[in-house]
């Protein structure tokens, strides 16, 4: 029985995969290393540690961990301040049909706790979330399971009773780990990414509801061939 709905937030709830692109992208060519755009994509759902310790090995870059990391997020907060926190469409009234449905909701994420509940504040959310876990409160960051496990038990639900909203596939397969249903977001707008740890894919969330989620979650429950 589907009991509750966790969701990834980039890429999900907020459209900010672009300045994590922009930002690594500018530090990468200050220090002599330009990259395209498509490089950046295996490292969608990791977490900023992880990120800077795969790039500083490749490309032997000079400077600490830390210091890349509070690099890319000083970039990242003035794109913010000067694009706002973009919302991915329809997104808001989903989690509020959602919640209505008294399904219980969770965010599990890569990002920061800080910046998981300053999005959610500036989105209006935050009390449609029972819980939310960032990665830096579990072991292993995704695709193992453990924030979405964490969420899970915070939320007092079995894992085989919920299912996780995700867009990457590191995400994707996060969720899978975690033994939950998972419906992957391909979102138009976004580069195509590899949803092939999904049970389901969509598009947009602009009329889906808990109906059509629990449909989704019994086929993805069904025995596969």
């Amino acid at each position: 029985m589907l009991a509750a709905i966790i969701f990834d937030m980039d890429g999900v709830l907020v459209d900010s995969e672009y300045t994590y692109f922009q930002s690594k992208s500018q530090i990468l060519k200050e220090a002599g290393h330009e990259v395209a755009e498509s490089y950046h994509f295996q490292f969608m759902g990791t977490t900023g540690e992880y990120m800077w310790e795969q790039m500083k090995q490749e490309f032997s870059l000079p400077l600490s961990v830390p210091e890349y990391v509070q690099q890319m997020t000083s970039l990242r907060q003035a794109m913010v301040e000067r694009d706002g926190i973009r919302v991915i469409p329809y997104v808001q009234d989903f989690v509020r049909r959602l919640h209505e449905s008294g399904l219980k909701l969770a965010v599990a994420s890569s990002s920061s706790l800080a910046e998981i509940k300053t999005n959610l504040a500036a989105l209006g959310l935050t009390d449609y979330f029972s819980e939310v876990v960032s990665t830096e409160e579990v072991a292993h960051s995704k695709p193992a399971p453990d924030v979405y496990l964490a969420a899970a038990k915070r939320l007092g639900v079995d894992p085989k009773n919920c299912l996780g909203i995700e867009d990457t596939k590191n995400g994707t397969g996060a969720v899978s780990n975690a033994g939950m249903v998972c419906v992957g977001f391909a979102n138009p707008a976004f580069p195509k990414q590899d949803l092939a740890f999904a049970d389901q894919i969509i598009t947009t969330f602009a009329e889906l509801d808990a109906k059509k989620l629990n449909i989704m979650y019994q086929k993805g429950r069904e025995p596969h061939a």
